[in-house]
């Protein structure tokens, strides 16, 4: 079974910039499309930023001009840039694709704390 695993996340203040990775255990994010997602406390999981296999990215308003999606083949890694923090970018940080997504296979996530 495909493991997700998302690391970088951490406590910045408002204004700080943060990276987080996610690290698949297979090849997988090369021929698929992948998201990041977040879950704030009491609130439902959304999507933030996408990118496809051919590289084409996609943000949700609230992020836009701040975070950048980018991708690692090679790597099997895609990761998160966050710049211009605010509190409200406070959540669990999670990256998947839609295929595990609609199979309910997630990672652990990881903690992005936004406070001074």
């Amino acid at each position: 079974q495909v493991q997700l695993v998302e690391s970088g996340g951490g406590l910045v203040q408002p204004g700080g910039s943060l990276r987080v990775s996610c690290a698949a255990s297979g090849s997988i994010f090369s021929i698929y499309d992948v998201g990041w997602y977040r879950q704030a406390p009491g609130k439902q999981r959304e999507v933030v930023a996408a990118i496809s296999s051919g590289g084409s990215t996609n943000y949700v308003d609230s992020v836009k001009g701040r975070f950048t999606i980018s991708r690692d083949n090679a790597k099997n890694t895609v990761y998160l840039q966050m710049n211009s923090l605010k509190p409200e970018d406070t959540a669990v940080y999670y990256c998947n694709t839609p295929a595990l997504v609609a199979a309910g296979v997630w990672g652990q996530g990881t903690l992005v704390t936004v406070s001074s």
